[in-house]
């Protein structure tokens, strides 16, 4: 077979316009006598340092609620867009008191902590770095910072991760490190530890090492649901290229990290035998019995029909098996295989898109996997100002029910339109997705003279596996720039 070097990284401000133009603050795009790589200042510092200023501009964005719109006022914290589970849930979940996460009950409608285990670990290792001293107030207020300063380390290792799974196109983990809804949203919830787990799985297996990938995917999941789904597109590109082994490795190493978390807290023992957990339970059960919640289709559908849609776990369930089935046919007769990142991006967002809720902090799940899927600023961008205009909104309809008569805020039929604006967002970025899969010259990776980079033991592999036109048919390939190098099937890089 032969060999082909494409070590030159791509340089997005001579490929995007949107990044050209951007560029101009800083000085303008890079020159072709550029010298690269004789700087400290490298790209992964570079980006570094970016996530790291932007993270902190999201704590500044939240200054209103941490000096005390989280504790006076029934709406201050929805007017100022800074609202946060975590100051709530220190008292409301029993670490304020003591009481350790699924072991030990708690007062109230919600029985036990509704987290998995590892985002239970991490809260409650929080709580130990929180003083049990003072007003609950300046408590709750150290304990949201104590967390902010975990979840920056896991943005930044989001962003790091992100930067180094494509070698070629280090650039794009600014787009990771700038998004404005990421900031925005990163300290709502817990949602980045898992985040960065699956942003490392993911490094792990563009670097051909599917069984750390698999041990790094299974503790994500045991902090969030969500990552389990990469199995899914992993199962049928290796299918379509028939490294069945890989997978494999990938599937134990999941299997045996989720357990190794999750049994010391899933199994109890007494005079009758062994028992599942019912805290370590809360968190499936909740899922499954909780209603309709804010952002999701489904909560459009029943603010403008006035149908109470009972069934929705129901139809969620299927709109979800269904989509899944597509995206497998989609694998399999598209005329290239797909990038892993591309399908990674199209089953995680099928899944908030059916979801029973459509929380704001769900648009950090997807940011990396976009950024991976498709590096484009200008697509990037129209997506995350429909979720930074959501943002906003469902924040603004908080203010505008929970303040009694006054009203002040937006309306229902306001917030109906924000959740349509960042449903159609998503929906735009899944479309040109698809495009890329169907018609690989338009997929900005493969101009360049890539395959797919994040796809480890898949990069550059002959197809094993195909149906439709793809199984006679030639891999149609990208339009090159400037001469690169054609991507061939089999082909070894240096």
């Amino acid at each position: 077979m032969t060999s082909v070097r494409q070590d030159e990284p791509v340089r997005p401000t001579r490929r995007d316009e949107v990044a050209a133009a951007g560029s101009e603050l800083v000085g303008g795009p890079l020159g072709r006598r550029a010298l690269l790589g004789t700087s400290r200042l490298t790209p992964v510092r570079v980006i570094a340092l970016v996530a790291l200023g932007m993270f902190a501009l999201g704590m500044v964005q939240k200054l209103p609620c941490y000096n005390g719109g989280w504790f006076f006022g029934a709406t201050s914290q929805y007017t100022h867009a800074c609202y946060s589970d975590i100051p709530h849930l220190y008292t409301g979940r029993g670490f304020a008191d003591g009481l350790i996460p699924y072991f030990d009950r708690l007062p109230g409608d919600m029985e036990y902590l509704e987290y998995p285990v590892l985002t239970g670990v991490f809260m409650e290792v929080a709580s130990w770095m929180t003083p049990h001293s003072g007003t609950i107030q300046d408590r709750e207020q150290i304990y949201w910072l104590v967390n902010a300063g975990m979840l920056m380390i896991c943005a930044v290792v989001i962003a790091v991760c992100v930067t180094r799974t494509h070698r070629r196109r280090p650039w794009d983990g600014l787009l990771v490190a700038l998004a404005p809804a990421f900031a925005l949203t990163a300290t709502i919830n817990w949602d980045l530890l898992a985040i960065a787990l699956t942003a490392a799985g993911m490094l792990m297996w563009s670097r051909s090492r599917p069984l750390a990938a698999g041990v790094l995917l299974g503790l994500a999941t045991a902090a969030k649901l969500y990552p389990v789904l990469l199995l899914g597109p992993l199962l049928v590109l290796c299918w379509r290229a028939g490294t069945w082994r890989a997978y494999g490795k990938a599937v134990a190493g999941a299997v045996a990290s989720w357990l190794v978390v999750n049994l010391p807290v899933m199994i109890t023992h007494d005079a009758s035998g062994f028992h599942i957990r019912e805290g370590w339970a809360k968190f499936y059960t909740f899922s499954q019995e909780r209603p309709i919640d804010f952002g999701s289709v489904w909560l459009l559908i029943s603010q403008r029909t006035g149908y109470s849609l009972e069934n929705a776990n129901t139809y969620a369930t299927l709109l979800m098996i269904l989509g899944c089935g597509a995206i497998g046919l989609l694998t399999l007769y598209a005329p290239r295989r797909p990038r892993f990142a591309q399908l990674a991006f199209l089953v995680v967002a099928l899944f908030i898109l059916t979801n029973k809720v459509y929380s704001p902090q769900y648009v950090l799940w997807l940011t990396p996997l976009a950024v991976l899927a498709r590096p484009r600023w200008r697509d990037f961008l129209v997506w995350q100002a429909c979720e930074v205009m959501y943002f906003l909104g469902i924040w603004m309809y908080l203010a505008y029910t929970g303040n009694g008569d006054k009203h002040q805020g937006l309306p229902t039929e306001g917030y109906q339109l924000a959740i349509a604006l960042h449903l159609l967002g998503t929906l735009y970025l899944c479309a040109v997705v698809v495009r890329d899969v169907l018609m690989p010259e338009r997929d900005v990776v493969r101009r360049d003279g890539d395959d797919d980079p994040s796809g480890g033991v898949l990069d550059r592999r002959p197809d094993a596996f195909v149906l439709g036109r793809a199984a006679y048919h030639p891999p149609r390939h990208a339009a090159q720039f400037e001469g690169a190098s054609q991507v061939r099937w089999g082909v070894v890089r240096d």
